[in-house]
């Protein structure tokens, strides 16, 4: 299983999200900074089962709601995608 871990901490608006996931889960130089090109990201990422663990998850539900619920909904339509095409979801997201 690949394991990402994310700093909750560290998000505190849309910039601070997408720098600390592009750092964090690799994602290309080319990466777009908007929610459809995470999706695309982590899709990429997560072709065997994947973790996103959210350190210090009750900081970022706590400074930045929409920005977890974003995780939430757009991790959601990773594994929609994979489901529509007969593939098994394979992302997982924890809070700590």
């Amino acid at each position: 299983m690949k394991i990402y871990r994310i700093q909750g901490n560290k998000i505190k608006n849309w910039k601070t999200f997408h720098s600390e996931f592009k750092s964090e889960m690799n994602f290309p130089d080319y990466y777009g900074e908007n929610m459809n090109a995470w999706i695309d990201c982590v899709d990429e990422l997560s072709t065997e089962p994947t973790l996103i663990e959210i350190h210090k998850g009750k900081l970022l539900k706590q400074n930045a709601p929409e920005l977890l619920e974003a995780i939430f909904e757009c991790s959601a339509f990773v594994n929609f995608r994979k489901v529509e095409i007969g593939e098994q979801p394979t992302l997982m997201i924890s809070m700590s």
